[in-house]
């Protein structure tokens, strides 16, 4: 059986940075309990100022991009969501992702956020970021209209197992 794929709409500079493969961890304000075929949407907002703020600057300018050219409004990758795990802010003041089932925190299971990949996204406690593995630029946007939460693309379809 064939379905569409599903996709999640990303602010710009962020669905970029994505797409480039340097921001591994979108941070959203709830949890999905979906893995598997994402499509990176890139909405029509450009938040300029981030697009100012290094690291943010430099890293798009090593790759072309500025404010000025990033793709809206287009599906500009695609990923797999491979994880959702919760953002804690220990006592010690690091942000940590941690990697365990029903939101109880076990420090062995801790992960530590880069400080590059920490100004890519909103670490705040008690959000939830989302692992973004096997991501794959598209050689060209694919123009599609954006929408809130996970939503399916008819644009992208894949084979559903055991169809």
């Amino acid at each position: 059986m064939i379905l569409p794929m599903k996709a999640i709409t990303v602010w710009q500079p962020w669905a970029t940075l994505i797409a480039l493969r340097l921001k591994r961890l979108e941070t959203r304000g709830w949890a999905t309990s979906y893995r598997g075929s994402l499509a990176i949407h890139a909405a029509k907002y450009i938040d300029r100022e981030a697009c100012e703020r290094e690291p943010i600057k430099s890293a798009l300018a090593e790759h072309a991009y500025a404010a000025e050219n990033l793709p809206t409004g287009a599906v500009v990758a695609l990923a797999s969501l491979s994880g959702c795990y919760r953002i804690y802010n220990t006592v010690d003041n690091g942000v940590h992702i941690v990697r365990c089932p029903n939101d109880e925190y076990e420090f062995d299971k801790v992960h530590y956020i880069g400080r590059k990949e920490e100004v890519f996204g909103d670490y705040t406690e008690g959000r939830y970021a989302w692992e973004l593995t096997d991501v794959r630029k598209l050689d060209e946007p694919i123009p599609a209209k954006g929408k809130q939460r996970i939503w399916n693309w008819e644009g992208g379809t894949y084979e559903a197992a055991n169809s």
